[in-house]
C-alpha cells in the first residue's frame, strides 16, 4: 500500500486522510525496523514511496486546515 496517488488523496474524507497516515507511518517505521535489522527489503522502493506517500498525505492535509 505504500503509494499512494494525490488524486487519490483529494477524494478521501479527512477522517479518512488520518486513518491512512496512521497506517502508512506504521508501515514506514516496519520498514525501518527491517533495515535495521540487517535484512533486505523485499521491495526497495518501498521506503522511499512511503515516505513520499506520507510527505503528500501531510501536505494535503495542512492545504485542506487553511
Amino acid at each position: 500500500m505504500s503509494h499512494i496517488r494525490s488524486r487519490d488523496i483529494e477524494t478521501m474524507s479527512p477522517e479518512k486522510r488520518e486513518e491512512m497516515l496512521e497506517e502508512l507511518r506504521e508501515e514506514l517505521l516496519q520498514l525501518r525496523a527491517q533495515q535495521a535489522l540487517g535484512g533486505s527489503v523485499s521491495n526497495s522502493g518501498a521506503y522511499k514511496q512511503t515516505r513520499r506517500s506520507i510527505a503528500r498525505m501531510l501536505t494535503r492535509i495542512k492545504q485542506k486546515q487553511e
